[in-house]
């Protein structure tokens, strides 16, 4: 049994597979609304990942592109004009924060 919470509207709120005081009625596991609030949280669970991949990977395609620009692999000016863009608006992000030493602090040695 999974025993749920619901708000004003009948809509499932919270969800445990034990007691709780707020609980409002119990549900079977292969009920609908139960099958529904697992694939719910799986497929957000997967989105959060996946935004946050994204974010990661910004990072490292930042930094690729200013090694293969300082070693002269690849000019900055033979990226497409949309992509230079955006590098300039984040080096000057950058630049307005007083660079991207001042953002780690010197307990996160772990982050990479």
């Amino acid at each position: 049994m999974y025993y749920v919470q619901r708000n004003t509207h009948g809509q499932l709120i919270r969800v445990e597979d034990t007691s709780y005081p707020e609980a409002d009625e119990a549900l079977a596991p292969d009920h609908p609304e139960i099958r529904a609030w697992y694939a719910r949280s799986t497929i957000e669970g997967r989105l959060h990942q996946l935004r946050q991949s994204d974010l990661d990977m910004i990072r490292v395609l930042d930094d690729l592109i200013q090694v293969l620009t300082s070693k002269g692999v690849i000019r900055i000016t033979d990226l497409p004009a949309a992509a230079l863009a955006k590098l300039k608006q984040r080096d000057e992000a950058r630049e307005q924060l007083g660079g991207l030493d001042n953002l780690l602090d010197d307990r996160d040695n772990n982050l990479i």
